[in-house]
């Protein structure tokens, strides 16, 4: 039985619960690089959600069709075997691309925001081209995304000789194409 945003409080205490045995595990000084490093990484997606859950639990969220829910970046299996991945309208198809073991983003409402805006655009197979000042977290948010979206992601740093040709010799179906203007 579904219990509304109140189940939600209720996951949220369960998530700081996971969160503090996976940081005991972080801690521990017998760790291999590679385990800490995937630790870490989890850590970062954990507490990303732990804070979500919160939020949809403030603000008294007790459906799947409400606006908060569906700005959120979810993953569903598809009835033929595959995961989707949905946010807001915008739905693609996970890339299963594995991308090493490396670092997460630290989410923020910025991130997000971000996300949505991309991801929107991808479902419309268009491209991306955050624009901002330098040192603003651009690159790293859209290889992020990528990331989340299991595709390979080749980012280029735009200047007078490059021109459209070079940036369509590598975009393909199977590839996520992020074309960053700096």
């Amino acid at each position: 039985e579904a219990e509304g945003s109140r189940g939600l409080y209720t996951y949220y205490d369960k998530c700081n619960a996971q969160l503090d045995e996976m940081i005991v595990l972080v801690r521990d000084r017998g760790l291999k690089s590679v385990e800490r490093k995937t630790l870490e990484a989890l850590v970062v997606i954990e507490v990303h959600s732990r804070d979500i859950v919160g939020e949809l639990a403030e603000k008294g969220i007790d459906s799947i069709a409400a606006f908060d829910w569906l700005a959120q970046l979810r993953y569903y299996w598809t009835a033929d075997g595959h995961m989707d991945v949905c946010q807001i309208n915008a739905t693609l198809r996970y890339g299963y691309e594995y991308l090493g073991n490396s670092g997460r983003l630290v989410i923020t409402q910025l991130t997000d925001r971000c996300y949505r805006t991309l991801m929107g655009a991808l479902h419309l197979n268009y491209g991306g081209a955050p624009e901002g000042p330098a040192g603003t977290g651009k690159t790293e948010t859209t290889k992020d995304l990528a990331k989340a979206l299991g595709k390979y992601c080749v980012v280029y740093n735009c200047s007078d000789p490059v021109s459209y040709t070079h940036l369509r010799a590598h975009e393909t179906p199977e590839h996520l194409v992020c074309r960053l203007l700096l």
